[in-house]
C-alpha cells in the first residue's frame, strides 16, 4: 500500500511531468509519438504508464521482470500501429494501465507491504 500512496504523491506532487511524455518530445518522429506529445490527455497517460511500468519493474522478481518487459516491448510495437489515431492511442493506453494496475495489485497481495 505505501508503494501506491508514494507512486500516487509523485504523480501529484509532480505536475510540471504531467506536461512532458516519458521520451523526449523534441526527438518523436514517429507518427504515433508525436501524436502523443501533442495531445495533453495522451501525453499524461504515457506519464502515468511510465511510472507505473517502472514501479513494477522494480518490485517484481526476475522473472517476472523479464516477462514485463517484453510485454512492454510488444505493447509499444502495438501502440505504434495506432500511427496518430487518438482513439487508438487511447484504446491502447488505457488498456496498459489497466495491466500495469493490475500488477500492481497482485504485487500489493503478496508483498510484505
Amino acid at each position: 500500500m505505501r508503494l501506491l500512496l508514494s507512486a500516487l504523491v509523485l504523480i501529484l506532487a509532480v505536475p510540471a511531468a504531467a506536461h512532458a511524455a516519458s521520451y523526449d518530445c523534441a526527438r518523436a518522429r514517429a507518427p504515433d509519438e508525436k501524436a502523443i506529445c501533442a495531445n495533453l490527455p495522451l501525453n499524461d497517460k504515457d506519464v502515468k504508464m511510465a511510472l507505473l511500468y517502472d514501479i513494477n519493474k522494480h518490485t517484481l522478481a526476475m522473472g517476472g521482470r523479464g516477462a514485463l518487459m517484453d510485454d512492454q516491448q510488444q505493447w509499444l510495437r502495438d501502440r505504434r500501429r495506432c500511427g496518430a489515431n487518438r482513439a487508438c492511442l487511447n484504446r491502447a493506453y488505457d488498456r496498459r494501465l489497466g495491466e500495469l494496475e493490475r500488477s500492481m495489485e497482485r504485487i500489493y497481495r503478496n508483498g510484505p507491504f
